[in-house]
């Protein structure tokens, strides 16, 4: 219902090469059709941003017009909730200069907790939404945040949060491994000790990770698939702080991720080897 008095922007980034032209030809023909909001602006590259840029021009943009944004990529698929409950914790944590993000996405586990919300220092990039006032702190410099985690000896510290190396992601943004806005927006508010709001129920889940997309692989046994929230999740007021039964079931969880990613590279390995020799 909130989608009907929501402002949609959506960015379309340009083709990447002469092999992309005709999927970003039929994307764009579908998106014109897109019905249900308030309103809905296109927003059509004419030339090849990439993820990062594209991403952070428009969060730029959309925070500079209106104070805040709701960010989705392509590949997720909301609850119906999504909209109410970012809403909902935009206006509670408004003010609030502990807080720099709301994450709808919540890895499919049993949480020890009886409240709807809790707090995590790691930002999430599956379905979220910040204040421009946080915004602003993003540096966009990986260089700069490496060295200032490094001189303050938050290395142990800033791997904790999730289940990938976040020490490893950055390096590989800084060698150009990678294209990720998300680990340089993890290390700003990092640095500048924020916290972010994540719902205790998914609102969202990632339907990308099938080796469709640029940035994902296949995964054939997904640990991040789960069912979303069908009854709101309700945002009252909580105490900004660090849960450490909730950060022992995530240590759990990220064992299991890592795991599966060997054997789902495994997995990989095998079909294409019997792809060759087939």
């Amino acid at each position: 219902s909130e989608a009907a008095s929501t402002k949609l922007y959506i960015f379309s980034d340009a083709a990447k090469n002469s092999n992309a032209s005709s999927d970003v030809t039929d994307i764009r023909s579908y998106i014109s059709t897109i019905k249900g909001f308030q309103s809905v602006t296109i927003i059509l590259r004419d030339k090849n941003l990439g993820l990062a840029n594209s991403i952070i021009d428009g969060v730029t943009r959309l925070c500079g017009e209106y104070g805040q944004a709701i960010i989705l990529e392509d590949d997720l698929v909301t609850s119906p909730y999504f909209l109410r409950f970012m809403n909902d914790a935009l206006d509670l944590y408004r003010n609030d200069d502990r807080v720099s993000s709301v994450s709808g996405y919540m890895y499919p586990i049993e949480l020890p907790i009886s409240e709807e919300t809790f707090f995590c220092k790691a930002p999430h990039s599956w379905g979220w939404a910040t204040w421009k006032s946080s915004w602003d702190l993003f540096n966009s410099d990986g260089c700069a945040l490496l060295e200032k985690i490094n001189n303050a000896k938050l290395t142990q510290e800033f791997e904790k949060n999730g289940p990938y190396s976040y020490l490893k992601m950055l390096k590989q943004q800084i060698s150009g491994k990678n294209n990720s806005w998300y680990i340089r927006w993890y290390a700003s508010c990092f640095l500048s000790e924020k916290w972010t709001l994540m719902s205790s129920r998914s609102l969202v889940k990632n339907i990308g990770i099938d080796g469709t997309g640029v940035h994902c692989a296949s995964w054939k046994y997904d640990p991040f698939m789960g069912d979303t929230a069908q009854n709101p999740v309700k945002v009252d007021p909580i105490s900004v702080l660090e849960r450490e039964d909730v950060l022992n079931v995530f240590r759990k969880y990220n064992k299991k991720v890592e795991r599966l990613r060997f054997v789902n590279f495994a997995h990989r390995l095998i079909g294409r080897l019997r792809g060759i020799y087939d």
